[in-house]
């Protein structure tokens, strides 16, 4: 038990004095229906960025699969353990989700150990090396400016890896098969930790904020 901390257990006890028992019938339904998500969202693990929170979405709503930097790895059809393909594959061959968006973040802790050479012995093991490898070449390109701050470095970087996670989904074949079918949509989202704004990309590849109300309103 002593993993769970007592602000984590009021926590539950609030969840199922609060959430749980105003949503009881619609856990039940899922419970027994089981799960229909409309939307996959590929976020970074990191803790102040949870999906769920900042779209005010409740259960069933959602697939999230979250890893560090929020990156999707080419497709590698090997003999090793793939996280995120594995969810990837589930989302779109079981679930037929209609959506797929990779968000990243301000402040990324993974982007910052790719951009910093003094961060690298961090990222040097067996799993996080590896891992942030997949952004790496774009680090050093973006590095190698000395035309942007620090921490415009960080953000172009941030932005940079959802559009190499976007390409990457389409190496699988039945995220492509998906799109050229029409049953499956694609976008990336970056959010701004320390001000709550949501920028998303546009068709060119660049992120704009966009006005909430009038697409809401529209809708």
């Amino acid at each position: 038990m002593t993993a769970f901390s007592p602000a984590l257990l009021a926590g539950y006890r609030s969840f199922m004095g609060g959430r749980y028992s105003e949503e009881r019938e619609r856990y039940r339904t899922l419970a027994e229906a089981g799960q229909k998500p409309h939307t996959l969202v590929i976020a970074c693990c990191d803790s102040r960025v949870a999906p769920e929170t900042i779209f005010d979405c409740g259960p069933g709503e959602l697939f999230v699969v979250r890893n560090i930097a929020n990156m999707v790895p080419p497709c590698e059809p090997d003999t090793h353990l793939h996280g995120t393909s594995a969810a990837l594959e589930y989302a779109v061959q079981v679930l037929n989700i209609r959506n797929i968006i990779v968000m990243g973040h301000g402040n990324c802790g993974g982007v910052k150990a790719a951009l910093d050479p003094l961060l690298q012995p961090l990222s040097a093991g067996d799993f996080i090396g590896r891992w942030i490898s997949l952004v790496r070449p774009a680090a050093e390109q973006i590095r190698g400016s000395g035309f942007m701050t620090a921490a415009e470095r960080q953000t172009a970087l941030e932005r940079v890896s959802i559009r190499n996670s976007l390409e990457n989904l389409k190496t699988f074949h039945f995220v492509q098969e998906a799109l050229d079918r029409g049953d499956l949509d694609m976008g990336g989202a970056w959010f701004d930790v320390a001000s709550g704004e949501l920028w998303i990309m546009n068709g060119d590849g660049d992120f704009v904020r966009p006005n909430i109300e009038e697409i809401v309103t529209a809708a």
